[in-house]
């Protein structure tokens, strides 16, 4: 068994609002892996950029995808659970190839939400310097790596989360 769905995307475009949603629809565990990359490390994903620098988060990041992708020797830990994986766990190729033939959702959205969304909070440790422009680089950069991987993409610009959660639902219970 693997995961539910697997939910990909930019900050800001719902991963975690909806994959909460959709784990409690399909009565299912939700992981996040920023969150299981935080818990490893004892600290906030904010302080893991500012203190042990972005190569070390993406060390942890990379080891909770594996972990909950089940890549390694042992079956992953998301098996049918949702899961979102952070909004950079895309960028590692590894990732990528890993993410074949599994129920991958992109969620999209446009800047002006995405930006209302994150708030340009400084939480968001890739947007404390020149965050607007910081995040719509971010949003053009890393859309073909979201498509690459999807079997489903939603747009979430302008729509609330249960009608984000209803449209994956029919894609996963045809």
């Amino acid at each position: 068994m693997s995961a539910r769905a697997i939910l990909v995307g930019p900050p800001g475009a719902g991963k975690t609002t909806v994959g909460r949603l959709l784990a409690a629809e399909l009565g299912a565990t939700f992981l996040d892996t920023d969150e299981l990359a935080a818990s490893v490390a004892g600290k906030t994903v904010a302080d893991i950029f500012l203190e042990d620098g972005e190569d070390r988060f993406r060390e942890l990041e990379r080891a909770a995808v594996r972990s909950v992708l089940g890549e390694q020797e042992s079956p992953g830990i998301a098996d049918g659970a949702v899961v979102a994986l952070g909004g950079g766990a895309i960028l590692n190729p590894d990732t990528r190839e890993e993410l074949a033939g599994k129920p991958v959702v992109a969620l999209t959205v446009d800047l002006t939400d995405a930006v209302k969304r994150v708030g340009l909070a400084r939480d968001r440790p890739l947007l404390v310097e020149a965050p607007r422009a910081r995040m719509s680089a971010t949003l053009r950069e890393r859309a073909p790596l979201y498509a690459q991987v999807a079997a489903l993409r939603v747009d979430t610009s302008g729509r609330s989360p249960d009608d984000i959660v209803k449209e994956v639902l029919a894609w996963l219970t045809p």
